[in-house]
Parts: C-alpha cells; structure tokens; sequence
C-alpha cells in the first residue's frame, strides 16, 4: 500500500493486469453477484434526474423493476446500489445481438442523451474505492468471473491502473493520476 494525497492505494494496481474481456464473460459483472452496483448520494440525484432519458433504451424487466423498486435502493446493509431484475441483473443492463450485457446509461450517453456515463464504481472495475472519514482505499477488486479479463492483460500486458485510467481521472483528477503514474515508474 502506499499514499497518494487523500488516498491509500493497493500495490496491485500496479502489479496485476486487467482487460475486459467481453467475448469470454459476456459481460457478467453486470449479472453476476448478489447486489446492485454501488453508487453514491449525488450518483443518486443524477439518475432521479436522467431516467427519462434513459428509459428508452432500456429493456421491459429492467424498466418494471426500477418503476417498482426506484431508480436506486438501499440496501439491507444500508448501502446505496441500482435495483437489480428478480434479483439477478442490474436493471439498467441491456444486452446486445451476440448476447454481451451492456449499461442502458452508458448506451444513453454514447448517443448523446446524457452526460452521465455510468456510475463509478462501474467505470472503475476492477477497482473498488471504500470510503473513510479522513481517506479513501484504492483496491483491486479479484472476482473469477474476470479471470479472462486478467488472462488478456497479461497478454497485452496492461496494469490495472492503466486499464481504468479514464475513470481513475474522473474519480481523482489528472494530478492525482500523474502521481500515481510517477509511482507507477519507480515500482517498476
């Protein structure tokens, strides 16, 4: 671990590689699991906000279960994720001709619509940032259904970091980025 302004960062962002890899999972990060995707208090005004735009684009179970459920829940442990579809997919999921999940809010905002791209800590899979009083920790987040993902970055031989880099600079800014870049440099 090492610091970077307000953050503690994993060592593995550094160390281990990461590309999707659609072809192989599909897209199962956005199936997969028990809950929602995280999102945050603003993240949750913004969708308030931008459903109406983004409905369209939507599939029919996923629009019944945000009308049902919100565009947003809280969940058990008092945690703020998308609802999900019966319990498995995330509701704002759409799936392409060959099958691929893809994000109704990023398709909205490829075509214009909005311009929110999606939530965080979609953006920033595989990192995971956990939030503090005082710092945020910065980790890599190790899901098997992304072992094809870490197969591919070993191959094209592409960190973490760089893989989420666009998100990173949203999340953090250019400065912090370019400090990360720098430690980047000297650990290898």
């Amino acid at each position: 671990m090492f610091q970077l302004g307000k953050t503690i960062v994993s060592e593995e962002l550094l160390e281990k590689e990461f590309v999707c890899n659609l072809s192989a999972c599909k897209g199962a990060c956005c199936i997969e699991g028990e809950a929602g995707a995280p999102v945050t208090e603003t993240e949750v005004e913004i969708l308030k906000e931008i459903y109406p735009k983004v409905k369209p684009f939507l599939r029919q179970e996923g629009i019944a279960a945000i009308e049902a459920q919100g565009t947003h829940i809280v969940s058990d442990l008092d945690e703020l994720e998308t609802p999900l579809v019966n319990g498995k997919e995330c509701a704002y999921v759409t799936f392409n001709k060959q099958g691929y999940a893809s994000c109704g809010i990023e398709d909205a905002y490829n075509a214009g619509e909005v311009t929110f791209r999606k939530p965080i800590s979609c953006h920033l899979y595989p990192v995971r940032i956990q939030e503090y009083s005082e710092f945020a920790a910065v980790n890599y987040h190790k899901w098997p259904i992304c072992d094809d993902a870490c197969s591919l970055g070993r191959e094209l031989k592409v960190p973490v970091y760089k893989f989420v880099k666009d998100a990173l600079i949203r999340r953090f800014g250019e400065h912090w980025y370019a400090e990360l870049e720098k430690v980047a440099s000297e650990f290898n």
